[in-house]
């Protein structure tokens, strides 16, 4: 039993999940639309259980490949069987779904597309080169989109959750790197088997550059100061620099990948809270 609870939570991924609760949270407040606790907690709430539940869910299609590149994982070692981790999935897409609609008519559009596309990643798009990059990098992009559409606003999010997307999808691609070994003997075609390792980080990191480019903009629009340019220039260093890591460990590259973003995220949690002072 005990062992079948660790199982359960190792399927929802808990760090991920308070991650992406963060993350909604920083999109509430970076909205800035006046003081609404009870919403935000809403959005935040849900977002983790959606995560909770897309996470046990792709455990359940990756069982297979797991056993190859994770087999400690709930699943490919018996800790928790593969209907226990759909119908686990099932119960927790069910309380997420009863929080959104709680929130305003936008957020619930987000919650419903974002519900879609957590299902159909693992079982349409994830084996598609690229198009499974880019939807997990949508993912979480509208985590920020969906707290700011939470609390009624989503002009400064969109900004966030577009340098968000794009800096995810540069992750998700040296994490296919990393993974090559198990999604080719799966038969999955992801980008790096597709196009080659190299070439896919390459185009990783011209994404990145995109973003990283663009990334000063709230600063030049006068959207937020001097104190978001220089946390956000502290985030881009990390970010170039895990892209250079991932032609030779891309293992360790995607985690460095991790603080970059959280990072970005503080970059506009700062500058909204200069603003506010």
């Amino acid at each position: 039993m005990r062992d079948t609870l660790r199982g359960g939570l190792e399927l929802t991924r808990p760090a991920n999940c308070v991650a992406a609760g963060a993350l909604t949270g920083t999109g509430a407040f970076v909205a800035g639309i006046g003081d609404a606790p009870v919403p935000t907690a809403v959005a935040v709430a849900t977002t983790v259980l959606a995560v909770a539940a897309g996470n046990a869910i792709n455990d359940y299609f990756d069982r297979e490949i797991d056993a190859i590149n994770q087999p400690d994982r709930a699943i490919p070692r018996g800790a928790v069987s593969p209907r226990g981790a759909l119908a686990f999935s099932a119960v927790l897409f069910a309380v997420a779904i009863a929080l959104a609609t709680l929130l305003p008519v936008a957020a619930i559009a987000i919650a419903a597309i974002n519900l879609v596309a957590l299902v159909t990643y693992t079982t349409v798009f994830k084996g598609t080169p690229g198009l499974g990059n880019a939807l997990v990098a949508y993912l979480v992009g509208s985590t920020f989109l969906f707290g700011g559409a939470a609390v009624g606003s989503l002009d400064t999010p969109v900004v966030l959750a577009a340098l968000a997307g794009v800096s995810t999808f540069t992750r998700e691609v040296i994490k296919d790197v990393e993974d090559v070994a198990g999604d080719r003997e799966e038969g999955l075609r992801t980008l790096p088997i597709a196009i080659g390792e190299r070439r896919a980080l390459w185009l990783a990191s011209g994404a990145l550059v995109v973003a990283v480019a663009v990334s000063p903009l709230p600063y030049l629009l006068g959207t937020f100061g001097a104190a978001y340019l220089l946390v956000v220039a502290v985030a881009d260093t990390v970010m170039l620099y895990a892209c250079y890591e991932a032609f030779s460990d891309p293992t360790a590259a995607q985690r460095r990948f991790k603080y970059g973003t959280f990072l970005a995220a503080a970059a506009f949690v700062v500058g909204r809270a200069v603003v506010l002072v």
